[in-house]
């Protein structure tokens, strides 16, 4: 059975296809849901977070918009998930520039069951790890979000790595004063030590 019972996407206009894959995946306790082209399945999908986590197994090549410009079209629209593409042998090129481009990965037809199943493994993993992180950030976000002016001054300073001496001088406030902010913005932050807080602000870009 799969460690993470997530939503597998099988996106391919070949119909015999889309039922093999089907029936292995809810064999091993994933959800299968088929589209038999990309702009059925562009339709049904949703950005979002939270759920379940979820990943697409996308043919390279089919009738209308291909895999490719499925991949794009979920980037367009801030939906974020891993994305398996599906190839014939001349495709493995357009796969390789998919995978440039943020695809987790591709699988050659005809593959091993096992094959597919350890890519699925690994790419609902991914979008765990994926989800778990932005969910971090979203809470590092409103801390940051929550600090005073004066607040995220002093934390601009300490994360530079400025002695509480130096701050107080630059800020032209009394160096108790920077104690008092830098104990505030630790508490604020929820940070266990100053490497933790570095990480955080690090984590956003700031």
């Amino acid at each position: 059975m799969s460690i993470h019972p997530g939503i597998v996407y099988v996106i391919d206009d070949d119909e015999a296809f889309r039922d093999s894959v089907a029936w292995l995946l809810q064999t091993h306790g994933y959800q299968a849901r088929l589209f038999p082209n990309a702009e059925a399945f562009l339709l049904e999908v949703k950005p979002g977070v939270g759920g379940p986590p979820r990943c697409a197994v996308l043919d390279v090549r089919m009738p209308g918009m291909s895999g490719p410009q499925a991949q794009e079209a979920l980037t367009e629209r801030g939906i974020k998930m891993p994305i398996i593409f599906v190839t014939a042998h001349a495709d493995v090129p357009i796969a390789v520039t998919a995978i440039k481009r943020g695809a987790f990965d591709f699988i050659e037809k005809p593959f091993a069951e096992g094959d597919l199943l350890k890519r699925v493994e690994e790419a609902l993993s991914f979008a765990v790890e994926t989800q778990a992180q932005h969910s971090q950030l979203s809470g590092i976000t409103a801390r940051l979000a929550s600090l005073s002016e004066r607040e995220r001054q002093v934390l601009d300073a300490v994360v530079s790595g400025k002695m509480n001496k130096t701050i107080a001088y630059d800020l032209d406030i009394s160096i108790k004063t920077v104690e008092a902010h830098r104990a505030r913005v630790m508490e604020k932050m929820e940070a266990a030590s100053l490497a933790h807080l570095i990480r955080m602000v690090a984590m956003t870009g700031g």
